[in-house]
């Protein structure tokens, strides 16, 4: 079963991305197919970037790097959640990005993107895709944005509006997908 670890990008404590990442780990589970871990980067907690050496090497002098190696490392399959803040996305999510290399290579990767205006976060998407080619990792051909996330957020958490669940399904099927060609390939090797 593909290991897909739904990451949470947003840090605010009152972050919206929360109820949202949320509801897509449980549409995840509910779909089918996956081992599906929720992972909340504010409680990850990374600092800025803080290795004596790049991350292509794998030597991690601290232990928060170690950690969140071995977490990203366990992944077959990603969803990012990521907000949209001023037209890009946010430095603590391209930080813990940067904290690693060779942990994201080869590994299919969604996206899911929102912002409290009408491009539901899609510029940022387009923005992170150039650093998740660098990466080696593989992009979903479909992605998701949500529109007007502070009004979707209700005291039950995130109320997905009329069609968004089948949106998520084919950025889904598009991950899963690209994991099976990815375990394919690494049998025939």
């Amino acid at each position: 079963m593909t290991r897909l670890h739904v990451i949470s990008a947003a840090t605010r404590p009152t972050s919206s991305g929360r109820p949202l990442a949320q509801w897509v780990t449980e549409q995840a589970r509910l779909r089918g197919g996956f081992d599906v871990t929720a992972v909340d980067l504010a409680e990850i907690a990374l600092p800025f970037l803080d290795e004596p050496e790049y991350a292509s090497t794998g030597n991690y002098a601290h232990q928060h790097t170690r950690d969140w190696s071995a977490l990203v490392d366990s992944a077959d399959a990603f969803l990012f959640v990521m907000p949209m803040y001023n037209g890009g996305f946010t430095a603590p999510f391209k930080n813990a990005i940067d904290f690693l290399y060779n942990e994201w290579k080869g590994k299919p990767v969604g996206l899911v993107s929102y912002s409290a205006g009408p491009t539901g976060g899609a510029p940022a998407a387009e923005m992170l895709l150039p650093v998740l080619t660098r990466l080696g990792m593989l992009p979903a051909e479909r992605s998701v944005a949500v529109p007007g996330i502070p009004k979707l957020i209700g005291p039950e958490g995130f109320e997905a509006p009329e069609g968004l669940a089948g949106e998520l399904a084919g950025v889904l099927d598009d991950v899963a997908e690209l994991a099976a060609v990815r375990a394919a390939e690494a049998v025939t090797v």
